[in-house]
């Protein structure tokens, strides 16, 4: 596969900062706004990035949004949109209303879909960026080729990747198995949103390609988003900030 265009001119919205907690993504996988904003008050000084996707989203809606956005944190919309492009041009604009600074859509979604995305995010400094899902992390080749993709997953998130970049998508949501090889392809501006990381000694739940924190950074990964073994764990502060500690580390290490 050819390498893609490279969309990796200079933008204040692609930029990945140094400090972890500018790249720690906290899931906040919640039925209601109560229990997602209890979890929030005890990250409060540790966190400053919140995901907030499909059932807390129908739960909480822009009232949630508007509150953590008041608050000054930012937010990562993941409502994975894939529908026709006119659909997911309309729902990307309604997102940009709402001030969320990343939002999803999916790559399988097509070429017309993707760049449908990209022109309803608008270019302006404040425009959300647009990440196309390639291969969700709860999905191993056995369930690919149950619907009908006779590759491998890094193969298939490979070809996704090309395609969406092609398209001026703003960045990727990967495994941290395919960083490292998605980052070789696509170059360093480009965001890698990495989810299923799992400290060590942590159970993977129904997440079939997961890895640690330092490892993702490590492979290349811009951004980590982290549920269950913060929002889970008793002492939620004291696992985000075991998990930024880690992400330090690695990122000294491969300076």
């Amino acid at each position: 596969m050819p390498p893609p265009k490279d969309f990796s001119a200079p933008n204040p919205n692609r930029s990945v900062a140094s400090d972890p907690k500018d790249r720690l993504i906290v899931a906040l996988d919640f039925p209601g706004g109560a229990d997602a904003l209890s979890l929030v008050d005890r990250l409060d000084g540790v966190c400053r990035w919140f995901k907030i996707g499909l059932e807390l989203y129908l739960a909480a809606g822009e009232a949630l949004v508007d509150e953590l956005r008041s608050r000054g944190f930012s937010i990562f919309l993941d409502l994975k949109f894939h529908d026709i492009p006119n659909t997911v041009a309309a729902a990307v604009r309604s997102a940009r209303r709402l001030g969320t600074q990343m939002l999803t859509v999916h790559a399988a979604g097509g070429r017309a879909m993707l760049q449908a995305a990209v022109e309803g995010a608008g270019q302006e400094a404040n425009s959300p960026i647009v990440l196309a899902v390639t291969v969700l992390t709860s999905l191993d080749q056995n369930e690919l080729e149950a619907s009908g993709v006779f590759a491998t997953p890094a193969e298939q998130a490979a070809r996704l990747a090309g395609m969406a970049i092609d398209c001026g998508v703003g960045g990727l949501v990967c495994s941290a198995e395919e960083v490292a090889n998605l980052r070789g392809m696509v170059g360093s501006h480009p965001l890698l949103v990495t989810p299923g990381i799992r400290p060590a000694g942590a159970a993977i739940g129904d997440q079939m390609r997961v890895a640690t924190p330092g490892a993702a950074i490590a492979a290349g990964a811009s951004y980590l988003v982290v549920g269950r073994p913060i929002t889970r764990a008793a002492a939620p502060a004291q696992a985000a900030q075991a998990i930024l500690d880690e992400m330090s580390a690695a990122s000294e290490t491969g300076r």
